[in-house]
């Protein structure tokens, strides 16, 4: 990735010095850098649009305070172990247009928490309790978990830990291609790279300022030869008319490069919104397809498709991952459904 240009940097006073404030610094462009209090002081005070992140973005050095890991919803992740995600980060450099994070907080604006050790002490506490000693841990629920890894420098922190928790699980969820920084780490049998993929056509629609398929694609198989397990979110699943081919089509793909014994687990999702998320995405991207689509308040209070057509979607794409895909239908799960 090239070097990032950031209009204005905030940081917090006592994090100045901080080498991993240093460090950041080196590696991005800005305008303008401001010492504050507290980031929470500033960041989402005033409401900003969050199409201005297309012309402008604010970055906020910080640390996380109060929870900093925290246990995911019913139907969020693969198995029957306890599930979590830690939070360091907020918001995403990518713009997608049915992202939840445009309803979600009040500004684009990019958090980078480095309080990291905090944060392991707090997952070292949770794998200690005996119901969890093979818990799942989740990075990349309110950010991409690899935009800015190569900024950052932090995927090594969290590395050591869960080699020293071998029972431990984690999982990197994100769009990103910025694959160089695991590439200079050791593959773990414990940690899974996961990238949400979609059908060529939906991703060029959809997935506004991402990398495409094709490159998301070419990470994958870069991983698996460096000896990762690689997880896969179908998510969300838009209908289309040709969505059946489309997805034969990139399954036909994956299975060329990404064998079952690597696999760590497929998730399918369709599209889904509060009704918060809808309404800014009714805002943003008023022309896009799966707005003229039926979509109902679910037993969440989410809108979805009505249940008939998100199981036959669901089932269908299910169906190809065995098929087309040849992988394990225990590997395949239904993620956020009832």
């Amino acid at each position: 990735m090239g070097t990032l240009m950031f209009d204005k940097v905030y940081i917090e006073k006592r994090l100045k010095d901080h080498p991993r404030t240093l460090s950041i610094l080196e590696k991005i462009k800005c305008q303008s850098t401001y010492y504050i209090s507290r980031y929470d002081e500033v960041w989402g005070k005033v409401k900003k649009p969050y199409l201005q992140k297309r012309e402008s973005l604010n970055l906020f050095i910080a640390e996380k305070k109060g929870e900093l890991v925290k246990e995911t919803p019913p139907a969020y992740g693969h198995g029957d172990e306890k599930h979590y995600f830690y939070i360091h980060a907020f918001n995403c450099i990518y713009e997608c247009q049915y992202c939840y994070l445009q309803g979600y907080f009040q500004t684009p604006d990019i958090v980078l928490f480095i309080n990291h050790e905090e944060i392991i002490s707090e997952m070292q506490k949770l794998v200690e309790l005996p119901e969890n000693s093979n818990a799942w841990f989740h990075a990349g629920e309110y950010s991409d978990s690899l935009a800015l890894a190569h900024i950052t420098d932090e995927l090594s922190v969290y590395f050591d830990f869960f080699k020293n928790n071998p029972k431990a699980k984690l999982e990197l969820r994100s769009k990103a291609v910025n694959i160089r920084p695991l590439l200079q780490l050791e593959a773990l049998p414990n940690v899974f790279v996961s990238f949400t993929l979609s059908s060529h056509e939906s991703g060029k629609k959809f997935d506004t300022t991402c990398p495409s398929v094709k490159h998301r694609l070419n990470a994958i198989k870069k991983l698996v030869d460096h000896g990762y397990r690689i997880g896969l979110h179908f998510d969300p699943i838009i209908y289309e008319d040709n969505f059946q081919t489309a997805y034969k089509d990139i399954l036909t793909e994956i299975n060329k490069i990404l064998p079952d014994e690597q696999l760590g687990y497929i998730s399918l999702g369709v599209v889904r919104f509060t009704k918060d998320v809808y309404h800014s995405v009714k805002k943003h991207y008023p022309d896009s397809p799966f707005l003229k689509q039926d979509l109902i308040k679910s037993f969440d209070g989410k809108l979805r498709y009505n249940r008939p057509m998100r199981n036959w979607i669901l089932n269908t794409v299910k169906d190809l991952c065995i098929q087309v895909g040849q992988y394990q239908e225990k590997k395949i799960y239904f993620c956020m459904e009832d």
